[in-house]
């Protein structure tokens, strides 16, 4: 391990191991009422930070545009847990592999942050590992349109979130944005970035 990996390792978990509550769709959001007694289903997302030499950076995917949920939107590699995952840590790692053919065994997993509720009903837990080995994305044809990378500063930069907002379903709703050059990363995948770079700047 470099030094400079190993720095960046030790600042992560120490970010993972800060107190404080889950995050959700609703933190922008402060009227409105959700129902008691709601049901959310579990999910793992990944968040793969990819160190190479002296620069680490961020993996994201694009997803495909033909998808019925979310279509065209950038997204930690991830999804629901299964019966046959032993926990979301498990569902990140197996759901990696499939959408952008990330070995199971080559992220070295730090931690977890806080689960975040999405407004589809699942509480997500971001798992936070570290790839320091090449690889070769693959997009899994149908699901990820495109697998991309961003410098890990850039999202680690507070000052880069914008807060903004469009009508739902009668509503206007409001959510954090990140963009990087043609991507636009928002909603709860900037969400969750922004409570990492929240913890990493205390």
């Amino acid at each position: 391990m470099t030094t400079e990996a190993a720095d960046l390792e030790a600042r992560l978990r120490a970010a993972l191991a800060r107190p404080g509550g889950g995050s959700s769709d609703f933190d922008l959001n402060p009227d409105v009422r959700l129902p008691e007694g709601r049901r959310l289903r579990p999910a793992g997302v990944l968040v793969p930070v990819w160190v190479t030499g002296n620069e680490a950076r961020l993996i994201l995917t694009k997803r495909s545009s033909a998808l019925k949920h979310h279509p065209g939107q950038i997204a930690f590699p991830g999804g629901k847990q299964d019966e046959g995952d032993a926990d979301v840590t498990a569902a990140a790692l197996r759901e990696a592999e499939e959408e952008i053919g990330l070995p199971r065994g080559l992220p070295r997993v730090l931690g977890a942050l806080p689960a975040h509720e999405t407004v589809t009903g699942f509480t997500v837990t971001p798992v936070v590992a570290v790839i320091e080995a090449e690889f070769d994305p693959v997009a899994e044809p149908g699901e990820v349109e495109e697998v991309f990378s961003v410098p890990f500063g850039h999202v680690m930069t507070p000052s880069h979130y914008i807060v903004e907002s469009r009508r739902r379903r009668g509503m206007r709703r409001h959510y954090f944005t990140v963009p990087y050059g043609p991507y636009y990363i928002w909603g709860a995948t900037a969400r969750m970035l922004r409570e990492l770079a929240e913890r990493m700047g205390q």
